[in-house]
C-alpha cells in the first residue's frame, strides 16, 4: 500500500485544544479507526497513511473546522459519528463529495451557533427535500434530528423573510402514563406536551428574542386541536410526533396549507402512543400520498442518530427485537 501524507492548517491554540480534544483523545480515536500516523507540529497537522484513510480523515478534520468556527464545542461522539460515516467511504475507497456534509446544506441561525449543518447522509437528504419541497414527512427514531433541523430550517427561512410566521404543533397525547389534571393556565398546561419544541428554538435564537416573537404571534406554538379550521398562509409549518396523529387529525393538519407556506410532519412509528384500537395518521398517510411526486417521504435511520453514541446501539437493539 502506497503511503501518502496530507497537512491540515490548524489557525490557532484555541483550535487545537477543540480539535484535538482531551488528551489529544481525538487523534488517538483517528489513530486507531483509520491505521494512519497523526503529527500535531506548530499550526499543521500531518497525516501519514493509505490514500484512502487520508482523504476520509482529512473530510473529518475539515467537518471538525467548520465545527468549531460556528463556535461548537466538539463532544468525542461526534468524533465517532464522523468516523464511522467516513470508515465507510475509506473501505469502499470512494471519493463521494456528497459526505462532505458541513458545507452545501448549512442552515443559517441567528444563535451562536451560526450554522446547524447535518452531520449524516441521512440528514443531508432531509435538509434538501425541506428546500425543494413544500411538503415533508420525516421518519425515523429517535436522536436523528427530525424536530431539530426541521426548527432551523423554520428559523432560517423566517430570518430570511421567506415566511411570515412559524407555526409549531404536536398532538395532546400522554407518552404511556396519565399525568392526570394539570394545573395553571392555559399555557401551563400544554407545556408538557410542547416543551421539546421550546428547547429546540431556544438553541436557535436568544430566549428574549424567541418570547418577543411569540407575544407578536409570529411564532405561534400550539396543540394540533387548535389548527382546525386554518388556512395558514406564508407559513413554515412544523407538526411534531405525528405518530400520535389519528388518520382523521393528520388529514385535518395537511389540508391547513395555504399559499406560500410549508409543512414538516416528523415522528416515530415505533413509538405510537395512541390507543390501541386506534391507527396512527403517520402510517396511514404514506399509503394514500406516497405517488404525489411534490410530498417527500424521508426514512431516517438508526445510522442518522446524532446523540450519544449509545442511543444508536439501543435503537438498533430495539429494531432487532422487533424484527424477532
Amino acid at each position: 500500500m502506497k503511503i501518502i501524507s496530507k497537512n491540515i492548517h490548524i489557525i490557532d491554540t484555541k483550535e487545537a485544544i477543540n480539535l484535538f480534544g482531551t488528551n489529544d483523545e481525538t487523534l488517538h480515536l483517528i489513530e486507531k479507526e483509520f491505521s494512519v500516523k497523526l503529527i500535531a507540529r506548530g499550526h499543521s497537522l500531518i497525516v501519514n497513511g493509505g490514500k484512502a484513510a487520508v482523504f476520509a480523515v482529512e473530510n473529518i478534520f475539515n467537518n471538525l473546522k467548520n465545527m468549531h468556527k460556528d463556535g461548537e464545542h466538539i463532544h468525542l461522539e461526534a468524533v465517532k459519528k464522523l468516523a464511522s460515516l467516513y470508515k465507510d467511504e475509506e473501505r469502499s475507497v470512494k471519493y463521494d463529495e456528497d459526505i462532505i456534509l458541513s458545507s452545501e446544506n448549512a442552515v443559517a441561525v441567528p444563535s451562536k451557533k451560526r450554522f446547524i449543518r447535518p452531520k449524516t447522509k441521512g440528514q443531508n437528504k432531509y435538509i434538501q427535500a425541506i428546500k425543494t419541497q413544500d411538503m415533508i414527512f420525516a421518519v425515523g427514531p429517535a436522536g436523528t434530528g427530525k424536530t431539530y433541523l426541521a426548527v432551523a430550517m423554520a428559523v432560517s427561512g423566517l430570518q430570511a423573510g421567506t415566511y411570515d410566521r412559524i407555526i409549531l404543533t404536536r398532538p395532546a397525547v400522554e407518552a404511556g402514563e396519565k399525568l392526570g389534571f394539570l394545573p395553571g393556565t392555559f399555557q401551563d398546561k400544554v407545556n408538557p406536551y410542547l416543551r421539546p419544541l421550546f428547547d429546540a428554538m431556544y438553541d436557535m435564537m436568544d430566549i428574549e428574542r424567541f418570547m418577543e416573537l411569540m407575544q407578536r404571534d409570529v411564532i405561534e406554538v400550539a396543540p394540533l386541536a387548535y389548527m382546525r379550521g386554518r388556512t395558514l398562509n406564508n407559513s413554515f409549518i412544523i407538526l411534531d410526533e405525528a405518530q400520535n396523529t389519528t388518520p382523521e387529525q393528520m388529514k385535518m393538519f395537511i389540508t391547513r396549507l395555504g399559499y406560500g407556506s410549508k409543512a414538516v410532519i416528523t415522528g416515530d412509528i415505533t413509538q405510537i402512543d395512541l390507543p390501541k384500537e386506534k391507527q396512527s395518521g403517520l402510517v396511514f398517510i404514506e399509503r394514500i400520498l406516497k405517488d404525489i411526486k411534490e410530498i417527500s417521504f424521508v426514512h431516517l435511520k438508526a445510522v442518522d442518530a446524532v446523540r450519544h453514541g449509545l442511543v444508536q446501539k439501543i435503537i438498533v437493539a430495539f429494531e432487532k427485537h422487533e424484527k424477532k
